[in-house]
């Protein structure tokens, strides 16, 4: 059992120095404005692995502290309109629920897909650290939008959506099209 870390660490740190394998997708993840996408702030690398989805953050300019980081439903980072106000990418929807379980219950819980792992951003606003999605796999990822939002997430249905804030970036999975041609 104890080298069980210690291959969960080889493993995150083979994958960030490798580069892409054909399996691999590797995610441009854009900063969000008011009005839709704005700069790139880095790339997130996705890989299958023993224990499930790894994704490797290289991100900039992000605030220190955990994020909610999710996968959402549509393949998109624009603003849209929601309860006659237009906010940063709402166009990506709700989060990844394909079995409509309508709970949110943690990357490892019976609830949606979309719940991501923590995002760790360091005092300098680089988020560089690995985290794995036990339940998911590079082809769930396909269509979809990733998103970090500004806060934290209890992976709880109260508050709604697990508090995770306002969405600050965002990425899109789309086969053949770059991410920023996928906004509206």
């Amino acid at each position: 059992m104890k080298a069980l870390p210690v291959l969960g660490a080889a493993l995150i740190a083979a994958a960030a120095i490798q580069p892409a394998l054909a399996g691999d997708i590797m995610i441009d993840m854009y900063a969000l404005t008011d009005t839709g996408v704005g700069a790139k702030i880095g790339k997130i690398r996705a890989v299958d692995s023993a224990r499930g989805l790894l994704l490797v953050p290289k991100l900039t300019g992000l605030a220190p502290g955990d994020h909610g980081f999710h996968l959402h439903q549509n393949p998109s980072c624009g603003a849209k309109g929601a309860d006659g106000k237009k906010g940063p990418g709402l166009a990506a929807g709700g989060h990844f629920d394909p079995h409509k379980t309508g709970h949110h219950e943690g990357p490892a819980g019976k609830g949606h897909f979309g719940d991501l792992p923590f995002l760790t951003v360091d005092e300098k606003g680089n988020a560089n650290s690995a985290v794995v999605a036990p339940r998911l796999k590079v082809d769930d990822l396909w269509g979809h939008a990733v998103v970090i939002h500004a806060g934290g997430d209890n992976y709880a249905d109260n508050p709604p959506l697990g508090g995770g804030g306002k969405r600050v970036a965002c990425g899109v999975i789309a086969r053949g099209k770059p991410a920023k041609a996928a906004k509206p």
